[in-house]
Order: C-alpha cells, then sequence, then structure tokens
C-alpha cells in the first residue's frame, strides 16, 4: 500500500516529482533505451539478411546466413514487444502514483488552509483542481514522459542506423526537421495560454453546476430555474468558446506536422532510389534506412498530440499549484500542555479583523473548568468570530488567548482541537449514517464500545428517540449535508458529535436556534449535569439560555460593553437588559396569540 505524503512533503513543481518517482523513470527510462536499441539491431540485421539473400556469390553459405538473421529478427522482435510493455507497465504507473500522492497532498493542504483561502476559491473549483487537473497532470506524467523520452531516444537509435549506410541520405532526410521545431515552438506557447483558459472555464462551469445543485431547493422554491439555466448556459457557452479555440490550435496543428515529416519521406524515397540506380546504396541498407525512419517519423509526427499534452499538464499543474503553495495561516506550536490537562481559558485583549474590516477589539475574561459563560449580542457584534479564534478556526492572535496559562498559538493544532469542542449553528453533516456522524472522531464509529459513547451523546443532545424512529435507526443515511433530517435535528447531531469528543472546553455558538425553547432546556440540563468535566461558553441570543450561566458577556460592535451574572445584567439597565425585555415582550404576545388560536379553535 502506497502511504499518503505528509503535509510537509507535499509537491510543488514538476521537477520534484521527478525526482520523487526518480526510481521508477529511470528504469522505464532504461527499458526504453533497449527497446530501441533492439530496434537499431533488427534494422541493421534485416539489411544483412537481404543484402545477404541477394548477394550472387556463394549462394548456399548467404542463404543459411540469410536464414539465421531472419530467426534471430523474429527472437529479437519478441524481445523488444516483451521490453516495450514493460517500460509502458513501469512509465505508466509513476504516472499513476504521481496522481495518487498528487491527490493525497492536495487533500492535505485543503486541510491545513483557513477561511480566507476558501472566500478566494470556491468548491467548484477545488473540485476542477482535483479531478480535471490531476487527470492531465497524470497523463503528462505517465503517457506524456514516455512518449518524449521514447522520442529522444527513437531519433539517437534511428541516426545510429541512418548515418553509417549514408551520410547524404541521412542530412536530406532531416531537413524538414528545423522547420519542425520551429512550427512546435510557435505552437507550444499559444497551446499553454488556450489551454489554461479552458481548465479555467472548466473550473467555473464546475462550480456553477455544484451551485446550482446544492441549492436546488431554493431555486424552486422561488421557481428560478430558468434564470438558473440561463446562468449555466453562459457558462457552458465559455467553456465551449475555449474548447473550440483550442481545439482549432490543435487540429491546425497535427497536419502540418504531418505534412513536414511527410516531405522528409518523399525526400528519402527521391534521393534514396536515385543512390541505388547509381549504385550507392544498396538495396537492404535502404530497406533497413527506410526502416529507421519509419520508426523515427510515427515520434515526430505525435510530436504535435505530445505538445498538446505537455502543455494540459503544465497549464493543470499551475493550477494545482495554486493550493499547494498556499500557505496556511494557522500553523501547529511547539509546546505541549503538562498533564493533567484542565482547560482553564484566559482571554486578554483579544483584537481581531479581516484586512481593514476590524471584528473584535480588545476582548478580555477568565473561565474556570466547571464554569459556564454566555456571549450574548446584537448581529454582526462579533460573537460566531469570538468562537471560532477559541477554536482556532481562525487564525488567533498571539498572546491573546490562553489556555492552562499556554498561548494558544504555541500548542499543537491538533491538542487544541482535542480539548477544545466547536458545535456551529450551521451544522454540517456528512452523507453517511446517524451513527458515523455522531462518532466522525472516533476511530471505529462501527464498534460495539462506540456505540453506547453514540448513544450517550444522542442522548444528551435530545436526538437519541428521533434518530432511532428512522428507518434504520442510527445506520440511517442522512444524506448530502444531512438533508433528511430537520434543521433541529440536523443541530443536535452537530452538538451531539461535539458532546462525546469529551473536550475540556465546549464552545456552543448558538447550536439550538432551530430547536424549540423546551428542548433546548433539557439540552442545556443535560450539559450542566456533565459540566464538572469542562467549562462551556455558550454563544446565544436567548436570555433564557444566557440566564443559566455562571458568567454573561455582552458585546456591541466587537466590544465587551457589559459582563457579569444575569441577574446584575438585568438590573443594570444597559444593552442585556434590553434584551430581556424585548424577549419578554415577544414571550407575552406569543402566549397571547397562541390562547386566541386555541380559543378559535375550541369555538370552531
Amino acid at each position: 500500500m502506497i502511504s499518503s505524503p505528509p503535509s510537509s512533503s507535499v509537491p510543488v513543481g514538476l521537477w520534484d516529482q521527478f525526482q520523487r518517482h526518480g526510481q521508477r523513470f529511470g528504469v522505464g527510462l532504461v527499458l526504453l533505451a533497449v527497446y530501441q536499441y533492439l530496434q537499431y539491431w533488427i534494422d541493421t540485421r534485416i539489411a544483412l539478411a537481404i543484402n545477404s539473400a541477394t548477394s550472387t556469390a556463394l549462394a548456399v553459405t548467404q542463404s543459411k546466413l540469410a536464414l539465421q538473421l531472419a530467426v534471430g529478427i523474429i527472437i529479437v522482435a519478441l524481445l523488444a514487444f516483451v521490453v516495450r510493455v514493460l517500460s509502458r507497465v513501469v512509465v505508466f504507473n509513476a504516472g499513476r502514483i504521481a496522481e495518487y500522492e498528487l491527490r493525497a497532498g492536495l487533500l492535505t493542504r485543503l486541510s491545513t488552509l483557513s477561511p480566507s483561502f476558501y472566500r478566494r476559491m470556491s468548491t467548484g473549483e477545488i473540485m476542477s483542481r482535483a479531478t480535471n487537473d490531476l487527470a492531465q497532470v497524470r497523463l503528462m506524467l505517465g503517457f506524456g514522459v514516455l512518449n518524449a523520452i521514447n522520442t529522444l531516444f527513437a531519433l539517437v537509435s534511428a541516426l545510429w542506423v541512418m548515418l553509417p549506410l549514408s551520410v547524404p541520405l541521412t542530412f536530406a532526410a532531416l531537413a524538414p526537421l528545423p522547420v519542425l521545431m520551429l512550427v512546435t515552438r510557435s505552437f507550444s506557447k499559444r497551446m499553454y495560454t488556450y489551454t489554461r483558459e479552458n481548465q479555467d472555464a472548466i473550473g467555473a462551469l464546475s462550480e456553477q453546476v455544484q451551485t446550482s445543485i446544492a441549492g436546488v431547493r431554493v431555486v424552486r422554491s422561488f421557481a428560478l430555474e430558468d434564470a438558473e439555466l440561463t446562468r449555466f448556459d453562459e457558462k457552458n457557452q465559455v467553456y465551449l468558446d475555449k474548447s473550440l479555440k483550442l481545439a482549432r490550435l490543435r487540429g491546425s496543428f497535427g497536419p502540418i506536422m504531418q505534412s513536414i515529416t511527410a516531405l522528409g519521406s518523399v525526400i528519402v524515397f527521391w534521393y534514396g532510389g536515385y543512390l541505388m540506380l547509381g549504385g550507392g546504396l544498396a538495396a537492404g541498407d535502404f530497406l533497413a534506412f527506410s526502416r529507421a525512419l519509419s520508426r523515427l517519423t510515427w515520434p515526430l509526427i505525435s510530436l504535435g498530440f505530445l505538445v498538446a499534452m505537455v502543455q494540459r499538464g503544465r497549464a493543470s499543474y499551475s493550477r494545482l499549484a495554486e493550493v499547494y503553495q498556499a500557505e496556511p495561516e494557522i500553523t501547529s506550536g511547539p509546546r505541549s500542555l503538562p498533564e493533567p490537562v484542565r482547560g482553564n481559558l484566559r482571554v486578554e485583549n483579544l483584537s481581531f479583523g479581516f484586512g481593514d474590516q476590524p471584528i473584535l477589539s480588545q476582548v478580555s475574561f477568565t473561565l474556570e473548568p466547571g464554569r459556564s459563560l454566555a456571549v450574548v449580542g446584537k448581529t454582526g457584534s462579533g460573537k460566531s468570530t469570538l468562537g471560532a479564534l477559541l477554536a482556532r478556526l481562525y487564525p488567533t492572535p498571539q498572546g491573546a488567548v490562553f489556555l492552562d496559562d499556554v498561548d494558544i498559538c504555541e500548542l499543537p493544532l491538533a491538542q487544541v482541537r482535542g480539548w477544545v469542542a466547536y458545535a456551529q449553528q450551521d451544522a454540517f453533516l456528512f452523507s453517511t449514517t446517524a451513527r458515523r456522524n455522531i462518532g466522525f472522531v472516533l476511530d471505529e464509529p462501527d464498534s460495539k464500545p462506540a456505540l453506547l459513547s453514540i448513544r450517550q451523546a444522542a442522548a444528551e443532545a435530545q436526538v437519541l428517540d428521533e434518530l432511532l424512529g428512522l428507518p434504520d435507526g442510527l445506520d440511517t443515511v442522512v444524506g448530502e449535508r444531512g438533508v433528511q433530517l430537520s434543521g433541529g435535528q440536523k443541530q443536535r447531531v452537530a452538538l451531539a458529535r461535539a458532546l462525546i469528543s469529551s473536550p475540556k472546553l465546549l464552545i456552543l455558538d448558538d447550536p439550538l436556534s432551530a430547536v424549540d425553547g423546551r428542548t433546548e432546556k433539557l439540552i442545556l440540563e443535560a450539559i450542566d449535569r456533565q459540566r464538572s468535566q469542562r467549562g462551556v461558553v455558550l454563544i446565544t441570543h436567548r436570555v433564557a439560555a444566557a440566564a443559566r450561566c455562571d458568567q454573561i458577556l455582552v458585546l456591541d460592535g466587537g466590544r465587551v460593553v457589559e459582563q457579569g451574572t444575569h441577574e446584575e445584567l438585568s438590573h443594570a439597565g444597559g444593552l442585556y437588559a434590553s434584551f430581556v425585555e424585548e424577549q419578554r415582550v415577544e414571550s407575552e404576545l406569543a402566549a397571547i396569540a397562541r390562547a386566541e388560536l386555541e380559543l378559535a379553535e375550541a369555538q370552531a
């Protein structure tokens, strides 16, 4: 089994790939050299055999020699076939293995990149690189390298045969070669440019398809199928135009190369015939010369195809390099927390922003193990950003967030993510079973011991009974992004996934916004029962949920404007008190509306 390359060994250049698989390419190179030498041997023996068979001196002896040479040629031809097959297997396998490692390296790199990268590059663009571009690179590293080396060796082998037979005829045969190289150079530059444009168009089209499929429910709900099809047609038309532009270039390249190569053959037959008639070239020599030239003709004709393949591979690799060379903003630190890990959280003067836009400014607080902190504030006040920074999902500034008095920027990311669990409002579920979604952090989620932990976490999240009621219970496939579940069920499954990791610090970023008040109360009570084992940061807009916490942090415009208990802040007359009053009025109006509805139903 081939191991995936670690993130530190992700290749960033084509030359790195040749060095990485130098042994395989070296073996392939030797096999191709052996194959072309065998072809050289066959050519020279064909000339000797025919010259011997047509010789008038010592006919019996010459005929015997010709027969021996014929048998030898057949044996060597079979050996050449075996060597040719082996050379292709070795080089093609090198290309396949390179593709495997490049794909693994791509995923490794993507897993380390911060959200800012994903704001620049869409999912469709990434998928296009992971599929189409990698396939083009594999063809270049496999079939492209094979043909490039084979063409070089074929040229050497052919010249080895042709020059001793007739130097003038050899120069006549190669007369079109300078023109061939000039045409190849001219087309090669345009081929790269057109191919890169074509690959970019594929990426844009992939993004449009991915967006249309992901948002199909929204499109249908607004009856905007025609508008979405129009957007798709626009991207599809751009891709078609780029493809046709590239096809026209490739279509003209091939015939031009064939015409130039054919000119060389015409020169050989005309001049070679002239030499034969004048006695300057024997029949066997001319046949061997023609065969050597024919072995060189196909590689030269396919040079256009090879150039197109190499340029496609280069263009694709340049797109892949945009991912490989992207530097992660969030990196692991060298230190480890001393055991036992307590989970004491301290935030000091935390400021953060995106570019020139400040999000948080001078935020400070502490949270001891077994305690809970609610973070409340208006929409856009920086609550979710704060939660993401605590979990290091954003690049946390150094010297601002401490876990057990150690700067979390100095800790390994894997350890931070193991100690800090983060449940988001926008719950993401994988297209697998409910059991595997909850047990995502477990090594063997399908094992019996894991099932007990999964059921316990689901029970704490108040979703176990509903999952067991599904057609296949916990083994029900929830669909892409949990499409088979309701919004509240998805949030609770994601919450259970966070709870099962037994974190030292649990960050809940409004993960119960789609849950009714009664269910939310039961969930928070279950979390409270386990609170002695962890600290809890609850980001919420519900005062009732915030009131259960030991401390409340009120954000406004990215700054801490109030901090204290529910009782203290409710009577302080500040922003939190206004939230309490607003939600009290909303609750009373909702109760009145329910009572009127029940009365109307009773009278009906």
